[in-house]
């Protein structure tokens, strides 16, 4: 494990996991732990920044997106398992005044 970078899904109803190494391009084998210490490994799609998420699992377009156990979000666009989950294609459902407002 010391030679993959390591990734955290912090509750087992997450379907997105947070990546703690920098590099990670395309076709990155990562080590994804969990809360209970056990670990799997899959391939990131696409090159994601230190401290940002990606796809565990293949998520629709509408689907919740769940991190620390918590809706964050919606996809806004179908998302493949491994790829970047960031602004281009999760809505927030936080601080939304202009969902408040029928905008």
């Amino acid at each position: 494990m010391a030679d993959r970078p390591i990734a955290l899904q912090a509750k087992p109803n997450d379907n997105v996991a947070t990546i703690f190494a920098d590099d990670i391009t395309a076709g990155t084998e990562v080590v994804v732990l969990n809360a209970a210490g056990e670990e799997r490994q899959m391939a990131v799609r696409e090159a994601i920044p230190y401290g940002h998420k990606f796809a565990l699992c293949d998520i629709a377009a509408g689907e919740q997106i769940t991190k620390y156990g918590e809706e964050i979000g919606v996809a806004s666009r179908d998302i493949s398992t491994g790829a970047y989950v960031h602004v281009h294609n999760l809505d927030s459902m936080r601080g939304r005044g202009d969902l408040e407002r029928g905008e």
